[in-house]
């Protein structure tokens, strides 16, 4: 239809397992993201395709050499179009996962940019048993997207509570009712938010 807007919301999968409980939470949230178009991107795909899988700080400042045209470029690009993205991880260590910290890290030139200042962002995060690092590991997302210039959108709405600093699962995510019931409160924060 002429004139009208789409809004994009980018769904960031930090697990090596790429169709597991972490994107099941994120697909949560953006399925109830009614009206916006939405994508899931497996952040260990496009790594692969980089020069290497990590930052090795080869350049001051950041070139982007190392992923020149490749999938992982294309993943900071549909970050940089988004109007919100929700980040998941599984609990590694009472961290995120590897795979979604070297994005952080690759994306040194884009935060010199200043490329997400202001981009609104939540969280999803699971781990194998309850108080098993889950909010720890929110907070070191927090702490990488903070760097970024991210506007940090907790999962509370009017229309639940207050919340906390994220989706927080159990594995299986699909039958902890408390964090399903967050991940509509994200999705309704969300669009709150990009539709002011």
């Amino acid at each position: 239809m002429k004139g009208m807007i789409f809004l994009y919301i980018l769904g960031i999968n930090g697990s090596p397992n790429e169709n597991g409980e972490t994107y099941y939470l994120l697909n949560e949230v953006l399925r109830q993201c009614e009206g916006c178009e939405t994508e899931i991107i497996n952040i260990g795909k496009c790594l692969a395709t980089a020069k290497n899988p990590f930052c090795i700080n080869c350049s001051v400042p950041c070139n982007k050499s190392c992923y020149k045209g490749t999938d992982l470029e294309a993943a900071y690009n549909k970050m940089a179009n988004a109007d919100a993205v929700v980040f998941g991880s599984p609990v590694y260590f009472g961290s995120m996962s590897a795979q979604l910290k070297a994005f952080f890290d690759k994306g040194r030139a884009l935060r010199g940019e200043k490329v997400f200042i202001g981009k609104p962002c939540g969280f999803v995060v699971c781990g194998a048993s309850m108080f098993g690092g889950q909010e720890s590991a929110i907070a070191a997302m927090h702490a990488s997207t903070l760097v970024y210039g991210m506007t940090i959108l907790g999962p509370g709405s009017n229309e639940f509570d207050a919340a906390h600093l994220g989706v927080c699962a159990v594995k299986p995510a699909k039958d902890d009712n408390w964090a399903n019931k967050r991940c509509a409160s994200l999705a309704k924060r969300i669009l709150r938010e990009i539709n002011k």
